[in-house]
């Protein structure tokens, strides 16, 4: 999986057992990016939106569902409601069925995140942590491009077999992981207790967000950006499948030589860098000059793999870890709603949407070390 043989070597058993059941689960992974196409230009608004509250919800349901039973079950849940919902979604005919399916898709699609990062948590510590967790953004990205072809293939004979494809492969991935990892131990929980983020997790979650907000600029709007500035049709495919292969790469070149390095430190360096390289593409009005800022960006992403993950698993006492994990883990949903408009007032002033974007982008990266820095 795009590391060395001595690496892989290192993970343990039930960790690489995990990754290649989230690997299946991916394959199908693309029906939710045709989820517009399946409701309807007229549904499609409010079926995302539902889609989006609903996906929050799962997360944090996951969070809590761990305080009573191990990851295994709540893993195993979340995948088996994922891909029983899915089944419904691809059976609804009529516009309330269909919103009303996306929302049980939506209410089960995260329950299975904080049980997988928890999971993960549990295996491994240190240096290794960060691996593992490095290990699996690596994985789903691999699995995330073939899961491109599946959709290739599939979407002539029309979205809900895109659908269908997703619920087997959910289905599939939940009989796994109830056959071949270990049951785990609940976890004690204290439910009197009323829980309340502490201020490090405050923090770290503004970052985490922060950065979102400058990641999900630049990948929204790039392939936009490059049209604008004249690039010729094929270049933001080219350019995105160049940048698919260098982040694993950039992390197995670069990737040990950081291991020894906080993580806090990695990250900040890492955001004040893809901040300068955002800017660059927001400066130039060329295209080359744009995509080779983007693939450069991409490598220094590389290297960050699993730091977020690993850098919330550390910090976060034993006992609140996978509410740690929901809470942060949340940012990418928070940033998602936010970009468009940030990228609308930025695109008023710099003179066009890609612009804008990587103004955006430049500003949110430079913003994570400050942050980070008070952490």
């Amino acid at each position: 999986m795009f590391m060395g043989k001595r690496r892989r070597e290192s993970i343990p058993a039930e960790a690489r057992t995990l990754l290649w059941i989230r690997v299946l689960n991916q394959l199908g992974s693309y029906a939710l990016a045709f989820l517009a196409v399946l409701t309807g230009p007229e549904l499609a608004p409010a079926a995302l939106a539902a889609f989006g509250v609903a996906a929050l919800i799962s997360r944090w349901a996951g969070a809590l569902l761990l305080d009573r039973l191990p990851p295994r079950t709540v893993l195993s849940l979340g995948l088996g409601l994922t891909g029983l919902s899915l089944l419904l979604l691809a059976a609804a005919r009529t516009p309330p069925y269909v919103l009303g399916a996306v929302v049980l898709v939506g209410l089960a699609f995260e329950l299975y995140e904080p049980a997988t990062q928890e999971f993960l948590a549990r295996l491994a510590t240190g240096a290794r942590r960060q691996q593992v967790y490095a290990l699996l953004g690596v994985s789903l990205s691999a699995a995330g491009a073939v899961a491109g072809l599946l959709a290739a293939v599939l979407l002539p004979l029309g979205a809900r077999w895109l659908v269908i494809a997703d619920a087997v492969t959910c289905l599939a991935a939940a009989g796994i992981a109830l056959r071949f990892l270990p049951p785990g131990a609940q976890r004690d929980a204290n439910p009197r207790r009323r829980w309340r983020p502490p201020l490090p997790l405050l923090r770290l979650t503004l970052a985490s967000t922060v950065f979102a907000i400058g990641s999900l600029a630049v990948m929204m709007f790039l392939p936009l950006a490059l049209l604008e500035r004249g690039a010729p049709a094929w270049a933001p495919g080219l350019t995105l499948a160049g940048a698919a292969l260098l982040s694993p790469l950039a992390l197995w070149m670069g990737g040990r030589q950081l291991a020894s390095r906080g993580h806090g430190i990695v990250l900040g360096a890492g955001a004040a860098l893809l901040g300068l390289l955002a800017l660059a593409m927001a400066i130039t009005d060329r295209t080359w000059p744009t995509a080779a800022a983007y693939l450069a960006s991409t490598a220094i992403n590389g290297l960050l793999l699993g730091r977020w993950q690993a850098l919330v698993a550390d910090a976060a006492p034993e006992p609140e870890r996978p509410r740690w994990f929901a809470f942060q883990g949340s940012s990418w949903g928070v940033a998602q709603p936010v970009v468009p408009g940030l990228v609308a007032v930025f695109g008023s002033f710099a003179g066009g949407t890609g612009a804008g974007a990587f103004w955006t982008a430049a500003l949110a990266f430079l913003v994570v070390p400050l942050v980070l820095s008070y952490s």
